[in-house]
Order: structure tokens, then sequence, then C-alpha cells
């Protein structure tokens, strides 16, 4: 076996040692410094929006946007079961109760039965949407733009402004995607709705090792995000704190990393759509599989790429593809377990939950770092189809 080529790694080819160590060298290393005001203003012009708060990690950052679209304790949201767990948990953090909605064929939150819902099994009244089942107020929904494809915002804002319903976008794996059709055009993931969620762990299009950030519609919400996340100091020489705050602040080390991946954003989306292209041109016609693709009227960043394997011919188990490609050297991953079926929510309130299964068990995640060469792609390609081809044979 040659090289190991894994799912997706981060990419320091810029000024990333040169600002951390400008950082270190100033001696502001932790929750304070130039770095940090320097990243949520490249970040803020990039969307195109005023103001944008960095914070500790994207779960801060849908935490906090939570917490400013007023859940409290009781409230439900609507969230979507087909996503990584820590879009949902924060709802939990505020006491809150989660319900479970489907995905449509774009993997994202399916809008058509999200209206259906707030209208057959809610009641709107006095401004509140009401759960016929539970009489608590939903108050807001979290849309996940899931693996760097962007959901239908226009259907789901249409529905969000009808049911008075707060909007926070999980753009954490979608940063550089935006709409160029339709009302929004122009638009980024995360600058449509009441709230928008960034990460910057290590595997999302650019890093900063651990981090986030968050933007709102308002930007005097920002600035009390901001606020929120650094512990709610009001005076900077005794220590008076007139709200209870979060220790959600990024590091200035952390931001100068992610200043120097600012610059090399644009690249690493060029990068991402042109590594798809060749995939899609090398599974073209592929008889066991097809890649997924990504929603017409919009620029995605392509974060991560996806084969939908045919289960009629293919019976394999993931976790037997995963090994078998992982033996090759070739790092793959299964899409995420529903979370409704998690232990934590198996109790919890969900809406005719029917695509996300099948999806959940056919969706491989291949290889998408922004250094893979022409060669590396190709070899992954000829792998998996060796390696469904393999299990479709009986072997």
């Amino acid at each position: 076996m040659g090289r190991f080529i894994p799912l997706c790694v981060p990419n320091f080819e810029g000024n990333e040692r040169k600002y951390a160590d400008d950082a270190i060298g100033q001696g502001w290393v932790s929750t304070g410094g130039q770095y940090i005001t320097l990243l949520e203003k490249k970040m803020a012009e990039f969307l195109g929006v005023e103001e944008v708060a960095a914070c500790q990690s994207g779960t801060s950052a849908l935490h906090l946007s939570l917490i400013e679209a007023g859940v409290v304790p009781g409230d439900m949201v609507i969230v979507p079961t087909l996503t990584f767990i820590a879009a949902v948990n924060p709802v939990k953090y505020q006491f809150a109760e989660p319900i479970f909605m489907d995905c449509d064929d774009s993997l994202c939150m399916d809008p058509v039965k999200l209206e259906r819902f707030c209208e057959e099994e809610c009641e709107f009244k006095g401004g509140r949407l009401i759960y016929k089942q539970t009489g608590k107020h939903v108050k807001a929904v979290v849309v996940v733009h899931v693996f760097g494809n962007l959901a239908d915002m226009e259907r789901i804002m249409e529905t969000a402004g009808r049911f008075n319903l707060k909007v926070i976008e999980d753009a954490t794996e979608a940063l550089g995607s935006k709409y160029t059709e339709g009302r929004y055009a122009g638009r980024y993931a995360g600058t449509v709705g009441d709230f928008g969620a960034y990460s910057y762990n290590g595997n999302k299009i650019i890093t900063t090792g651990g981090g986030g950030a968050v933007t709102a519609a308002d930007a005097g919400t920002v600035r009390h995000i901001r606020y929120l996340s650094t512990q709610c100091k009001d005076d900077p020489h005794y220590y008076i704190h007139n709200e209870v705050g979060f220790n959600y602040r990024m590091t200035n080390v952390q931001a100068a990393i992610g200043v120097a991946q600012m610059e090399e954003l644009q690249e690493f989306i060029a990068r991402k759509q042109k590594n798809y292209e060749l995939y899609r041109e090398l599974f073209s016609g592929f008889e066991l599989g097809e890649l997924m693709g990504f929603r017409p009227g919009t620029s995605s960043n392509k974060w991560f790429y996806s084969l939908k394997i045919d289960r009629d011919k293919v019976r394999a188990t993931m976790r037997e593809i995963i090994t078998s490609l992982e033996k090759r050297g070739i790092g793959t991953r299964a899409v995420w377990g529903l979370i409704h079926e998690q232990l934590p929510y198996r109790d919890a309130a969900r809406y005719k939950i029917e695509k996300a299964p099948d999806y959940s068990s056919r969706i491989l995640n291949f290889p998408s770092s922004t250094d893979l060469k022409e060669g590396d792609i190709r070899h992954v390609a000829e792998q998996i189809k060796l390696v469904l081809r393999e299990y479709a044979d009986g072997r």
C-alpha cells in the first residue's frame, strides 16, 4: 500500500506560521489581541455583512444563536435528523426540545415537510406556533447546509415568516457557498436567516485548529453575542458583569491562523470545485453508485463529496466498505447516524422521516482535501470502484 489518502486534512501553505509566531511574539495568545478583530473584519467583508463575532467553535456559535433567538426552557426547535449531532445538542443546552425533520434530495432539510408540519401539526395563534401534541411554543428552526450544499432557503424563509420562527443557519460546512439565482442571489450561506453559524474545525474548508464564528441579520445582535461570549464583562478594570456570560471566545493564536486561512479561502474553494469536477468525470456512468450533485442556482464550496451507493447491487455494510478502502490506503466515512435514533433523542418528536434513513445507508464520503493532486483523485476513484465491484460480485 502506498501513502494513505485521508478524508480531509487542513492545508497550511500560506502565512499561518508567520502570523501565529507574530501573535506569540506579542504575548497575545489568549482571548484578546488584534488577530481576533482582524479575522472578524475579514469574515464580515467576505460575507458582505456588517458584523461577525469569532468564538470557540461552531457548536458555541449555534448555542449563542439559540440564546439570542430567545429559546428558553420548554420551547421547541425544529432540527434536521441528517446532520452532525452538534447541530442539535445546543437545543438541549437551553433545556428546549428538538423536533426532528426529514431531508430532501439535497440532504438538507425538506422545506415541503417543514411547511406541512407547521400547518398540520401546529396551531398559530397570538404570533406563536404551538405544537399540538405538547402545547409548547415552537420558536426556531436550525437549517444545516449539508456538505456545502445549500438548503432551499427561499421556501424555508417563507414558512418561517408565516409562522414567526427564528431561522438559524448552520453554515459550518458551507463557508463560501452562495446563491446565484432567485431571491437570495449573491448571498452566502449563513447570511439569509436570522443567524449564521460557522466552524473553523480542522476538517473544514479553512481552519483555526478549532473555532467558529457567528453573524446575524442585526449587527447589534452580533455585538451582544460577542459580549456573551466573553463573560459579559462590563468594566475592564473592576470586572463588573451584568449578565451571565460564557467562555466562548476564540484565542488570538487561533485567529492568527484564521487570518492566514482567509487569505487562501477563494483558492481553496476553487480547488474543491475543480476536484469535484474531476471526480464527476471519473464516476460518470459508474454502475454501482452516483456522485451526489449540488443544488441548481447555487455555487457550492463543495466541501465534501458524496457517492450514493446502489443498495440493490451492493449489499455490504458501510463499515465493511470503509474498512476495505482503509486497507487500500483510502480514508472514507459514512454519513452520520440519524440523530433521532441516537440514545439521547429516541423519545424526541419527529415528523415523517422517510428519505433520511435511505440516504444514511447509502452515502459514502471520500477524500476532499484541498491539497489533493490529480493522481490522488484518480487513485481514489479507482479504488472505490474496485471495492464496490468486489462486493457486488459477492466477494
